[in-house]
């Protein structure tokens, strides 16, 4: 425990001091700004636009303080997921090219004790952005219902931290996926590449392959990006079926998707595991 928690803070003062970490946080905030406040916002304001046939009592209703649990979650199946993704592939994928993995299982740490210091580290940047992006949505909400003259209605603490939990689920599922692919290539350019590729391309792809297949419906429908959007869609987010966020799905109801995003989670934190124990670093 000693040695996990001395790895946990040496971690944690890496990724602090690393650029990229906060290059992908901001990016993450930049982006759940722009789609779930701005471009909402215009529409509003002139009726066209980002979310052109959405009545605009709906958009209006979507940036008070009450749909910041919605906000909060619906980008992270595939905007959120392709850059925790992205953190974890560099997190991992970097120690390689840099030999810090080599170094660090030499100094008399055990493997398994400095992964269990880099995933915690991880983990606490996840909380991190989660809970920045929570305090941002509800700052700007709260700033749009004053300047239409709305009431001031924030949601029960039940549903935030309902979101909370959804979004910090799919997001460690990321993460974790991105950890297994940095291990398992030991490259993060070639393990970035195929995370974003996959979250952004190759899911899409083989769902709308699937509308045309239908015995590949039942493969299509457990993949990672659609248990994903399965959870965001049971918090409440709207499918992109019908206009909603892209990522969000409805192919899974609330138990069967948050049981499948925990087992993916637990099968790449396994498979990251079986990697670092029994293959040579060098």
């Amino acid at each position: 425990m000693n040695a996990v928690l001395a790895t946990s803070r040496a971690e944690l003062f890496r990724l602090r001091k690393w650029p990229a970490v906060w290059v992908i946080g901001g990016a993450w905030l930049v982006l759940n700004i722009i789609f779930v406040y701005i471009f909402n916002y215009l529409s509003y304001v002139d009726g066209s636009g980002f979310a052109a046939g959405t009545p605009k009592e709906l958009l209006l209703e979507r940036l008070l303080p009450a749909g910041v649990p919605v906000g909060l979650a619906q980008g992270t199946p595939m905007f959120g997921g392709a850059i925790m993704l992205t953190l974890g592939a560099l997190a991992t994928g970097s120690g390689f090219g840099w030999g810090t993995w080599k170094t660090a299982f030499t100094q008399g740490r055990g493997r398994l004790s400095v992964l269990a210091g880099t995933v915690a580290g991880l983990a606490a940047v996840v909380l991190t952005v989660v809970l920045a992006t929570l305090v941002v949505d509800l700052g700007i909400s709260t700033a749009v219902a004053l300047a239409e003259g709305q009431a001031l209605v924030f949601p029960p603490v039940g549903e935030v931290l309902r979101a909370v939990a959804g979004a910090l689920l799919v997001l460690g599922m990321w993460v974790s996926a991105g950890v297994a692919l940095g291990t398992l290539s030991r490259s993060p350019a070639l393990a970035v590449g195929l995370g974003v590729v996959w979250v952004l391309a190759v899911e899409n792809l083989l769902r709308g392959v699937a509308g045309a297949l239908d015995w590949l419906t039942p493969v299509t429908d457990l993949l990672p990006g659609s248990v994903a959007g399965s959870v965001v869609a049971a918090l409440g987010a709207t499918p992109v079926s019908q206009g909603g966020a892209p990522g969000v799905v409805d192919t899974l109801t609330a138990w069967p998707a948050v049981g499948m995003a925990c087992a993916y989670a637990l099968a790449f934190a396994a498979l990251t595991v079986w990697l670092v124990r029994r293959r040579d670093v060098s």
